[in-house]
């Protein structure tokens, strides 16, 4: 009976020596590194931070391990839609939940990044289908892009300068664009919470991006029936900061809508088509749509 006490007091003593942890590891979920993963970081825990994003929809990007701005709301919006603090920041709450809600080949992810393919949907399509050489890189894996030499004796042409452009303009839109969306989203939703701005500010996106809508921000917003502010004369308000600041997350990549093309209020909607929309989410006091 000693003899038993011995063991069983032996045994305690090695189990809190060497420690709980290590004892049901096996059963943890183990994801990522221990840092805070934040925009501008880059490296694996980057590379695994948009895999498992794009393996749920979230993430629409290339994954390069560059934690950029579409990084930065693809995150966001799932922390939104998963119940945690939106603050784009992955911390422990958040890679857990992300860990449990998706998967991540490293093996494969990292091959196809490192023969220059491009692979937007890794988590909805099957793997071999997700090889299509990138246009930028259609050499073979391994097989060097052919190099041109320039022709002897001719000086290299000299790069025409940039012309200048605002400091917290997003590339590929004027300040026109940018202060017409602003009206829109201040005439259309300035009743609405800051994520409902901005998810009127990616609808006109999205339609942009759209090939059944005009190319232009102010061909969809001028679109005859598109916008009620428009047909009420609201466009025109002044916008303030916030109606502003929206329109740049938008442009920046955050899309709360989950690329919705339109929406509606329910309370006051005439239209029976609008109802026969395929309903996405609502927001505030909008219904967005497929």
């Amino acid at each position: 009976m000693l003899k038993k006490k011995i063991l069983l007091k032996l045994f305690i003593m090695i189990f809190l020596a060497l420690g709980t942890s290590s004892f049901f590891e096996s059963k943890e979920v183990r994801a990522f590194s221990n840092q805070i993963i934040q925009k501008g970081a880059v490296g694996d825990d980057v590379i695994e931070l948009q895999s498992r994003l794009q393996y749920i929809g979230f993430y629409k990007g290339k994954i390069d391990g560059v934690f950029g701005w579409s990084t930065y709301w693809a995150l966001r919006n799932f922390q939104s839609e998963f119940g945690l603090p939106i603050d784009g920041l992955a911390g422990w709450p958040t890679k857990l939940k992300l860990a449990k809600a998706s998967k991540y080949n490293e093996q494969f992810v990292k091959k196809q990044m490192d023969a220059g393919n491009d692979f937007t949907h890794y988590g909805g399509v099957d793997q071999s289908k997700q090889s299509t050489p990138n246009p930028a890189n259609k050499a073979p894996a391994n097989q060097a892009p052919k190099q041109t030499a320039p022709p002897k004796n001719t000086a290299p042409k000299k790069a025409a300068p940039k012309k200048p452009t605002a400091a917290n303009t997003p590339n590929g839109f004027s300040q026109n664009d940018i202060q017409l969306m602003a009206n829109a989203v201040y005439g259309e939703s300035r009743g609405e919470p800051y994520t409902g701005q901005v998810a009127v500010a990616a609808v006109i996106l999205n339609r942009v991006n759209s090939s059944t809508f005009p190319n232009t921000v102010s061909g969809v917003i001028f679109e005859p029936g598109a916008f009620t502010a428009v047909a009420d004369g609201q466009i025109w308000l002044t916008p303030n900061e916030n109606a502003k600041k929206a329109v740049i997350d938008a442009i920046n990549g955050w899309d709360p809508t989950g690329e919705a093309l339109y929406y509606f209020n329910p309370d006051t909607a005439t239209s029976g088509w609008i109802w026969g929309r395929p309903q996405i989410k609502r927001i505030g006091k909008h219904i967005f749509c497929k």
